[in-house]
């Protein structure tokens, strides 16, 4: 993965997620999240009885983007995303919860479960290097190297 958008996912904190409701129209949400870059993953935490959880059960699918957390209107700046979001017991978000309450030991006192999304694909957008600039990365991409 290009070390810039590793680098940009690290040092964010807030994503908006998008999925599909019960009955396939989109529904949005705000959270906070925490990217882990050797797995490719992001997590996040959510009540129960969230409308997103419930409708995540059904579909798994999301979209996503990430914005700078301190905006700077003269740099265009932001990550757009796919991926499959994993329940807490799926085999490959085991170790979700340790690590999103290690880098936010303060949300332990929060009631609900970690969500993982596993990531498909990033297309980081970043002015600083160039106008309009866009760099890619797909696991897809990732598995044939």
């Amino acid at each position: 993965m290009n070390p810039s958008i590793s680098e940009f996912l690290l040092t964010q904190s807030c994503a908006n997620i998008a999925c599909l409701d019960n009955n396939g129209k989109p529904y949005s949400f705000s959270c906070y999240y925490v990217y882990h870059q050797d797995l490719h993953q992001i997590y996040f935490k959510s009540s129960d009885d969230s409308a997103h959880s419930t409708y995540l059960v059904n579909n798994a699918s999301v979209s996503g983007t990430v914005l700078p957390d301190k905006l700077n209107k003269l740099m265009v700046k932001g990550l757009q995303m796919e991926g499959i979001c994993l329940y807490e017991d799926h085999p490959l978000a085991k170790g979700a919860s340790q690590y999103y309450h290690k880098k936010n030991p303060l949300a332990l006192a929060m009631p609900g479960k970690v969500w993982t999304i596993q990531i498909e694909h990033l297309k980081l957008t970043d002015s600083s290097l160039g106008f309009g600039k866009k760099l890619h990365w797909s696991a897809q991409s990732a598995q044939a190297e």
